[in-house]
């Protein structure tokens, strides 16, 4: 009878298999409160410094929520590394969509 192990990950290996594609998450299906934490933090890692025009984190967070809402951007959770970020939304042939902010 042999001793068969599960496998194990070393310090930083990540297993390559479909359980670990990212998955889109849709807004609706986090609380108010989760959904603005989401963005919150994806625009504070992106800064709010846009050149010219100053952009409060409040209005970039707003600016954001409505481009989820519309479709252009969605939410995606990587179980690989455990993170959360937004992406721009393409359409079905692979374009981007286009953004009217």
């Amino acid at each position: 009878m042999d001793d068969e192990q599960e496998p194990t990950l070393q310090s930083g290996e990540q297993i390559d298999d479909e359980d670990n594609a990212p998955v889109r998450v849709e807004a609706d299906q986090l609380e108010p409160g989760t959904l603005r934490a989401v963005i919150e933090s994806f625009v504070l890692r992106e800064g709010t410094d846009y050149g010219l025009h100053e952009t409060s984190l409040e209005d970039k967070v707003a600016q954001v929520l409505r481009q989820v809402q519309r479709g252009d951007a969605h939410i995606t959770f990587d179980p690989g590394t455990a993170s959360v970020t937004l992406v721009v939304t393409t359409a079905r042939d692979g374009s981007r969509r286009p953004s009217t902010e």
